[in-house]
Order: C-alpha cells, then structure tokens, then sequence
C-alpha cells in the first residue's frame, strides 16, 4: 500500500505488543513528519539499550551491569525472596515500600497456547538461589490471571516438598471500591484472605447455655435461702377498704369498755382475772354483734364500683353479688 520503506516501518512496529495496524501507522506518520533531530535521539536511544542493558546474573531484572543495584545492595533483607514474572513487576513492588527483600525475575509466566513453558523460564536458577540457607520465605508475585495462576501453582508444587514457606499476594478488593460490583472470584478471595483484627476471649469461656443454666440454679438458691431466713409477715385482720370502718366501730367499743372497767385485762390483779375474763368476752361478744350488723347493712347497698355509661348487654342483667 505504501512505499517498501514505509511499509516496513509500519510492519515492525506492528510487532511491538500493544501496537496494532492503526497505530502503527499513526507512529510511522509521526516519525516521517518529525524533526530528524528527534528522530536521530531516538534511534540512539535503542542502539544504547541494545548494547548496554542485560538481565542480572543474579535476579534476571535489567541491568546496565552483571548485577543489578538491588542485588548489590547489602542492607535488603537477604530472608525475603519475592518471584515476580517481569522487570516492570519490580518496580511495581519498589513503589509500594512495603517490601525490603530481594527479587527474582522469571522472565514471563507460563502460557500453553502461546508455546510457553517452564523450561523457557528462569525456574531452574530460582531452585539453584533456594540452596541459600538465608532465604526463609518466597513470596509468589504473580499476574492474577489465567497465566498467573498456572505459573503460581505449578512453583507451588515445586517448591513445598522442598520445606522452605511458600506465600502468594492476597487478592481482594481495591481501595475505594464496591462490593457490588466486585466478581465472584475476587470477593471469594477476599473473604478467604481476610485479617484477623481480634481473636477474642469467648473460647475460653463456658457454653452459653451452660451458662444461663448455672445462673437460673444460683438465682433460685439464693432465693430459697431468703424465704427461709425471712419470718412470716402477720396476716392483716381485715382485707378491704370496706371493712375499716367495721374495725374501727370495734376498737372504740374496746376502748370503750377499757375505759368503764377503768383498766385493762392484762393490768388487773391476780384475785379479779377470773371477772376480767368475763368482761373480755361480753365485749368480744359485743363487736361481733357490731360486726354481724354492719355486715348486713352494707348487703343491702350495692357494691362501690362505678355505675356502667352503656347500658347492659341483651339478655343479662347486674345482680347484687351479696345475694
């Protein structure tokens, strides 16, 4: 379509990952109406990676030196090793921090359908680095994809019987994000991988049931314990606000007959006890006739309740309960 030159240009960066026909056409155009300048950096650019950069004979990250300035550096903590699938995955790690320990770079994951397989990954060097006593844990850095999750649990397998302690990343969900419109997968491994905040005391503690149990058994106890020690309350002699009146016409009668015999039952002499008795029961035979009439004039009057507004249901009537 174009001239051979143009065209060849547009076809090798159509090669490059990411780019396809339209853009690379666009770089192509772009590159034809830039300045020579420009043009000339860039190329020199490329020449220099090309002749300088190389992976490190360590890690696999890129390196304008055999090794690079993580390897070199002494202050990483030597026990941490992180596995990760490409050089741009370090920098992804260094950016968060977090991680004081050393890399190891596969160079790709693994990946059937694109020819890819573990012998065309740096998996041999990474059981080589393992022979190092200092090395106590690997950290699997993989992609969270179908590719990721292959290369993740094929060194899994690998790697356990060896006896070293094997972790992954924890996936889950993102900062600021909702659970609704979180995958299935990705709320299940954030449901799987979730911390711990408090362990809590309640497994030391006795069943519940067993516990509500053995306080309805100590409340009841300690309230058998009180009806035992309390002493029975004297039962009143009238039960009613209509027999108070009747109590009293009979304590003034009392007082009354106190008063013409001029003392009391228990105040009198030996020699006059047997009179005094006497005298105690005409007067409890007087308030008893007091009593048994007063009842019968309270029959005849009807209850003290208040007279109903409605009048009564058909059919029934209100009878006086004295009857």
């Amino acid at each position: 379509m174009y001239e051979s030159a143009v065209q060849n240009l547009i076809d090798e960066l159509g090669r490059l990952p990411g780019v396809g026909p339209k853009s690379a056409q666009r770089i192509a155009f772009h590159i034809l109406n830039a300045d020579s300048n420009e043009m000339t950096k860039l190329t020199d650019a490329i020449a220099r990676v090309k002749q300088t950069v190389s992976f490190c004979q360590i890690c696999g990250n890129v390196s304008e030196t055999p090794t690079c300035a993580i390897c070199r550096d002494e202050s990483r903590d030597p026990s941490l090793l992180c596995v990760v699938e490409e050089s741009k995955d370090v920098v992804a790690v260094e950016r968060t921090r977090s991680f004081s320990g050393r890399y190891h770079v596969l160079g790709g994951s693994i990946n059937p359908l694109a020819g890819v397989g573990p012998e065309q990954l740096r998996i041999r060097e990474l059981v080589a680095r393992l022979s190092d006593e200092r090395i106590t844990e690997l950290i699997l850095a993989m992609d969270p994809n179908l590719e990721g999750e292959a290369t993740a649990t094929y060194l899994s397998r690998l790697l356990v019987p060896i006896g070293i302690r094997v972790s992954r990343l924890a996936s889950g969900l993102p900062v600021g994000g909702d659970l609704e419109y979180a995958d299935e997968i990705t709320l299940g491994r954030a449901l799987e991988g979730r911390r711990v905040i408090s362990e809590g005391n309640r497994a030391d503690q006795l069943d519940p049931a067993q516990d509500f149990e053995q306080a309805l058994a100590e409340e009841a106890a300690e309230k058998a314990e009180r009806e035992a020690a309390a002493e029975p309350a004297p039962r009143a002699r009238w039960s009613g606000s209509m027999f108070d009146e009747i109590d009293r016409d009979a304590q003034v009668a009392a007082a009354a007959f106190e008063a013409e015999e001029g003392e009391s039952p228990e105040q009198a002499p030996a020699e006059d006890a047997r009179e005094a008795t006497e005298a105690g029961r005409e007067a409890e035979a007087q308030r008893q006739e007091a009593y048994q009439e007063r009842l019968a004039e309270l029959k005849k009057e009807p209850l003290r309740t208040v007279a109903p507004d409605l009048p009564p249901l058909p059919g029934r009537t209100y009878v006086n309960p004295w009857e």
